[in-house]
């Protein structure tokens, strides 16, 4: 089956562990229709580059995923018609990348800069 990695933006007032639950559906969608899910990372509230209807923050989740093309599509239209989603992007790739992502890395460099110059 072709492999993607799969992120969306959920609205800002709703909690973090209410975005977790929207995860767990999602997957619970891909694997209802012969998918798989190999992680999921929850990159937490950050700041939109723009405004999406009202919304300046939102909460960002990535997921990569082993599913045939009906699955993801079965999951965007899903995902088209839930209130509580801003935005969504899947991207087709060779392989998923081990470890954390890239956005996990950025977070994790900049705390050990931080400490290593004496928190300034």
């Amino acid at each position: 089956m072709p492999l993607y990695e799969h992120v969306f933006l959920a609205r800002q007032d709703i909690s973090g562990q209410q975005a977790e639950g929207l995860a767990d559906h999602f997957k619970g969608i891909l694997e209802n229709n012969g998918g798989s899910v190999a992680k999921v990372e929850n990159w937490g509230l950050k700041s939109a580059a723009y405004k999406i209807n009202k919304n300046r923050k939102a909460h960002y989740v990535l997921m990569n995923v082993d599913a045939p093309a009906a699955a993801i599509a079965e999951l965007e239209r899903q995902q088209r018609l839930h209130d509580d989603i801003l935005r969504y992007m899947t991207i087709k790739v060779e392989e998923h990348e081990e470890g954390p992502s890239a956005m996990m890395k950025k977070s994790d460099d900049r705390g050990r800069r931080d400490r290593r110059d004496g928190g300034n």
